[in-house]
Parts: C-alpha cells; sequence; structure tokens
C-alpha cells in the first residue's frame, strides 16, 4: 500500500524587512494554529475569530433546517430562525424562548454545546496568553555609530527603556553576522559574537549606550562601509533582563543592516537638566548624530 506523503507548500515570511519564500514546506495549519493565533494582530485574530463563528452558526442552522420540528417556537420561521437558535446555542445563552423538541434537535444542539463550551475555553485561554505575554518596550537606535571614547575606537549602539519602568539584571548580547566565502567558492552565513565593554545592567530604567572596542580582534578593525556591503553585514542585538512590574522575563531584538552603520559619528546627546536639577530626555533626538570627522568613510 502506498503511503501518502505531506502536501507541500510555499510559504512566504518576512523577517526584519526582508522577503524569505521558503518552497517545500509539509503544510501544517491546524498544527500550527496556535502559533498563528498567538502572533497575528489583535484585528486579524478578532475577525478570524468572527468568521469561524458565523460559518460554525451557518452549519448547525443547516442540521437543524433539515428537521423542520426539531426546534420549539422557531422565529423567525426557516433557516434564520435556526441561525438565531444556533447563536443562542453555542454561546450557552438559552434564553428559553426557542428550544429542542425532538430527538434529533436534542442531539444536534447537545453537539452544538459540546463545541461551543469547548471553544470558549480555547479562545479564552488564547486570549489571557496573548494578555499576559511580557512585551519589552526597548527603544532601539536608528544607526550604530563609530567614534572615539575615551582614547579608544568604540562601536556604539544606544536603547533606552521607554515604559521607564525597572529591567533589573539586563543582558545584552551583540552578534555580527555575514557572508563569507570559502577557497572551494562555496558561500554561507558567519555569526560571530561581539565583546561589549559592559554587557549586563542590574536597574535598566532609562538609558544604556553599548560599546564594542574596535581593537585588531574586532571584525570592525580597519573595515569601510563598502566591505560591510560586499559581506551583506547585519548586527543583531538581544536584550534580556526582568521587568520588576510583571517579574516575568522579557526580550527585544534588533536587527540592523550594513547600511544603517555610520562610521565616524556619534550621537547627539538628548539629556539636559533644568534649573531645578530635574533631568529632562528628548526622545525626539534619539535617533540624531553627528559627524566626528569630516569626509572619512573608515575607521
Amino acid at each position: 500500500m502506498k503511503k501518502s506523503t505531506p502536501k507541500k507548500s510555499t510559504q512566504k515570511v518576512e523577517i526584519e524587512g526582508r522577503q524569505f519564500i521558503a518552497h517545500g514546506v509539509n503544510s501544517a495549519f491546524l498544527h500550527d494554529s496556535y502559533h498563528y493565533a498567538m502572533t497575528s494582530s489583535w484585528r486579524v485574530f478578532f475577525a478570524s475569530f468572527a468568521a469561524f463563528f458565523i460559518a460554525l452558526n451557518f452549519l448547525f442552522a443547516f442540521f437543524y433546517s433539515l428537521d423542520n420540528h426539531a426546534v420549539a417556537n422557531l422565529y423567525p420561521a426557516g433557516f434564520w430562525g435556526a441561525f438565531f437558535f444556533s447563536v443562542e446555542t453555542l454561546a450557552t445563552v438559552g434564553y428559553g424562548d426557542m428550544h429542542p423538541q425532538t430527538v434529533y434537535g436534542h442531539i444536534i444542539s447537545t453537539i452544538e454545546i459540546f463545541t461551543g463550551m469547548s471553544g470558549i475555553a480555547m479562545v479564552t485561554g488564547v486570549m489571557f496568553a496573548r494578555f499576559s505575554r511580557p512585551r519589552a518596550k526597548i527603544l532601539f537606535t536608528r544607526h550604530p555609530v563609530t567614534y572615539r571614547h575615551n582614547g579608544e575606537h568604540v562601536l556604539s549602539i544606544r536603547i533606552a527603556n521607554t515604559r521607564l519602568n525597572i529591567i533589573s539584571e539586563a543582558s545584552a548580547k551583540l552578534r555580527l553576522l555575514r557572508l563569507e566565502e570559502t577557497l572551494e567558492k562555496s558561500k554561507f552565513l558567519t555569526i560571530i559574537d561581539l565583546p561589549l565593554k559592559r554587557d549586563q545592567h542590574p536597574i535598566f530604567s532609562l538609558g544604556w549606550n553599548l560599546f564594542h572596542v574596535i581593537d585588531d580582534n574586532s571584525p570592525f578593525y580597519r573595515q569601510t562601509a563598502r566591505d560591510f556591503e560586499r559581506i551583506q553585514a547585519r548586527l543583531i542585538l538581544s536584550i534580556e533582563g526582568v521587568d520588576e512590574t510583571t517579574s516575568q522575563t522579557i526580550r527585544a531584538r534588533h536587527v540592523y543592516p550594513w547600511n544603517t552603520f555610520r562610521f565616524n559619528h556619534r550621537y547627539v546627546d538628548i539629556g539636559r537638566n533644568d534649573e531645578a536639577m530635574n533631568s529632562h530626555l528628548d526622545y525626539s533626538k534619539f535617533d540624531d548624530i553627528e559627524v566626528e570627522v569630516q569626509n572619512s568613510d573608515e575607521n
């Protein structure tokens, strides 16, 4: 007996603004339904749930309509009365005016009540999971920059916690993703860990400037923007910590393509103190940078 093979499909996904198309992937929508429910937008989630709710009621209304005497006091008569009775039954409301009056009607309503209770439990669970999922509000600057800092040549990335609460024991990891060519002329992606001068922050509540020292061991050493374009370089910054408001671990990630790198630039200061020595942070200038060395593209 020939064994059936899973249906293959083509799937599209967008990762950090870049489109990827996967061919020959096993189609398993039902197996991934929870993933889609968790990752879709709220608008798509509620629209999908509403469409499924209406379709299910149309289906049960059809079954009720197969027996003209299945439901007592059906109003309005016909299919739409069966549809409204199905809505009441599926939602386990049961106003009492319309009710099953035949064995067939009781069997269909029993199946529908079981379906409705199971559906409500699953949707409630998914909604709770979506609401309770921790989300960080970390602001990532638009451009990584290189400049001189305390006598060292550094790569710097500025981030901020815009929720202004405390993320305790925050940690940062910076990696360089680049395309390399082997001696056999084949190309593959490699990931290089970039050490940071301080990759831990005990109370990350406002801003955090991350520094990677560009020395002779750094992949940024004596590299230009054109060099990074050739290897299609990308920086991957990952942040993790514990939100003290919810006591949950939160994570955030940002990817910087090579064309966002700015060599020999520094960030514009966003902080100032007023006469009462209150500190003000102007996040409208968070992405602003200024040239450190004019007419220079090299480190």
